[in-house]
């Protein structure tokens, strides 16, 4: 499949990349043309077959971001090897389920760990992302938000649905305070989109629960998100600065 080269020459940092929605970001980013640079937490081998996958241009780095300091050891060493980062993507995420019930020492665990992963370590690279942008003429940022961040979640995974609200309201703030530096801030908000993740879920609760309030009646495919992801990254696409892209089929409008 031959893309424009609209990236050509852009290194671009995507966490969480060995997964379903990061794999096929950083397929797409290369594609048009860009570096990537793959994080991985845990599995290294995936992330080798990913880097082979794409011919060898990019870089991989491993991180725990569900460590206080995971982001700012990422961002140091993502910058060792690569020398200028143009965009970071921040597609990392967990989802896990606490009810209401639940003790209160594990109901805590629960916020604090999604919150870690999901929005503080994102938080962090911004920050990081913002100085060096700032330094050196401008970058981008994308953030991976959710439908959930925007119409709520279901009652066993509130935690979810709120790092992903506050992921879009950073977004905003850093469309509002840093686009005069050059930098250009979107969220993308899917809905279900077909990965293992959701597959799990398919296997438990059955293809229905899933795509029944979803229009079209099918799940995002990971590609589809990949696709916009590269898009608002064209040097070209700097009025998107600040929008949050819905991706969901039409299960929440606004």
């Amino acid at each position: 499949m031959s893309h424009v080269q609209s990236l050509a020459g852009q290194t671009v940092l995507v966490t969480g990349a060995s997964g379903g929605i990061g794999a096929a970001i950083v397929q797409r980013l290369s594609a048009e043309g860009a570096r990537p640079v793959i994080h991985y937490a845990r599995d290294r081998e995936r992330a080798r077959a990913l880097l082979h996958k794409i011919g060898g241009d990019g870089l991989i780095v491993q991180a725990d971001l569900s460590s206080p300091d995971g982001a700012f050891t990422l961002w140091r060493d993502a910058l060792a090897v690569a020398g200028r980062i143009h965009a970071v993507v921040n597609n990392a995420g967990i989802r896990t389920e606490v009810s209401v019930d639940a003790d209160p020492t594990d109901w805590r665990a629960a916020w604090q760990k999604e919150f870690q992963v999901n929005f503080f370590a994102a938080a962090d690279l911004c920050k990081q992302a913002l100085v060096h942008f700032k330094q050196n003429g401008g970058g981008r940022i994308v953030n991976m938000a959710s439908r959930a961040g925007q119409r709520g979640y279901a009652a066993d995974a509130m935690p979810y649905g709120a790092t992903k609200a506050a992921l879009i309201n950073l977004t905003k703030s850093i469309a509002r305070s840093f686009g005069r530096d050059g930098i250009v801030a979107v969220a993308i908000a899917p809905g279900w989109v077909r990965t293992e993740m959701a597959e799990d879920f398919v296997a438990k609760h059955g293809k229905d629960a899933a795509v029944d309030d979803i229009p079209i009646g099918e799940m995002a495919e990971t590609e589809e998100v990949a696709e916009l992801v590269s898009f608002v990254l064209r040097p070209s696409q700097a009025s998107v600065n600040g929008a949050t892209f819905d991706v969901n089929g039409g299960s929440y409008i606004r």
